[in-house]
């Protein structure tokens, strides 16, 4: 199965210009959800996870499937604001203004090995900001794990620069 068959492409959402990649649609696909998660895990195969860390919102579907099939637990990132506990913030530029991503103090561990995932990853933005947010708690970013990867927009570079193992099942260019 090409997953990229599966993934619906949305043009001029949420604005003009933009081919936005809704992994809804994969979502519904029993097959096709099943195949994404497996291949997310693959990659850990031989590797300690303590944890898996989902970026709100498609990442919380991701990955508490993928913690699900690796027995571990799940840290929720969310938009500031978002939490019911104490937490702790890491603040990132989006093209015109700033945002905040969040977890509880309590979310990591000293030494907790980490795999991050998200749906898409484009500028980098929201997926750099969760990198230092979980290191500044304690923890070790393992992997950085994507459905869909927007090369163009360089945000896997981005986290690579940063010394982290990226992998995204597929990839939609200049697009």
């Amino acid at each position: 199965m090409d997953l990229k068959t599966v993934i619906r492409t949305i043009p001029d959402y949420p604005k003009k210009g933009i081919m936005f990649r809704d992994i809804t649609t994969l979502l519904t696909d029993a097959r096709g959800f099943r195949r994404a998660v497996d291949e997310l895990v693959q990659p850990l195969a031989g590797q300690k996870i303590d944890k898996v860390a989902g970026i709100e919102a498609r990442g919380f579907i991701l990955g508490g499937a993928i913690a699900h099939q690796l027995s571990v637990g799940f840290i929720p990132i969310r938009k500031k604001g978002k939490l019911p506990y104490k937490t702790i913030t890491e603040s990132y530029e989006l093209e015109y203004g700033v945002d905040e991503v969040e977890i509880h103090v309590d979310a990591v561990e000293k030494g907790d090995r980490i795999l991050l995932v998200d749906d898409l990853i484009a500028t980098g933005g929201t997926a750099g900001a969760a990198i230092k947010l979980l290191e500044r708690a304690g923890a070790e970013v393992m992997l950085c794990s994507f459905v869909v990867d927007l090369p163009d927009l360089g945000g896997a570079d981005k986290l690579r620069a940063l010394g982290k193992k990226v992998t995204a099942l597929v990839e939609f260019e200049g697009e």
